[in-house]
């Protein structure tokens, strides 16, 4: 199998950051420290023979139980040389902040937004963090593996 240029790359430049790596069926994936994502992601997109122009997406998985807890999983994708990387940042759940990556890849403002919104992950310097999808007076974060099923949350209704 083919080393990947991507992965290569990054473990070279930060190898400190760089937890681990993998490739599978020519899917690059990268797990990160959280503390340099963003001068990664600079990197992703700004070295000659990356060049990751598009966020594609940006969710959180829940790992109930483990510590760290949630992991912020970015899909990166290269127009020019037509290849993908998934980022995998870890965030424990004592301390549920990322930078916010929207000054590297607009695209991440409304995905960052979603994540915050349902998973309360908080991306420092996103420049309009709030709830995207449910109300201000919800309550909770319903895509945790803890949230409870049954929960009623708070009537809205219209201010008069």
């Amino acid at each position: 199998m083919d080393e990947s240029v991507t992965l290569k790359k990054l473990a070279q430049k930060f190898p400190d950051a760089v937890v681990g790596t993998h490739r599978y069926r020519g899917d690059d994936t990268a797990i990160v420290t959280k503390e340099k994502i963003r001068d990664i992601c600079l990197f992703l997109r700004d070295d000659p023979d990356l060049l990751y122009n598009f966020m594609m997406d940006l969710t959180v998985v829940d790992y109930l139980g483990r510590e760290p807890r949630f992991e912020v999983v970015y899909h990166l994708y290269s127009l020019a040389h037509n290849r993908r990387v998934r980022l995998k940042a870890l965030v424990s759940e004592s301390d549920l902040t990322i930078d916010s990556v929207v000054p590297v890849w607009i695209a991440a403002d409304w995905f960052e937004r979603e994540a915050y919104d349902m998973y309360g992950v908080i991306f420092q310097g996103h420049p309009n963090l709030r709830r995207i999808l449910l109300y201000e007076g919800f309550e909770g974060h319903p895509l945790r593996k803890d949230y409870p099923l049954k929960k009623r949350q708070p009537l809205i209704g219209p201010v008069n």
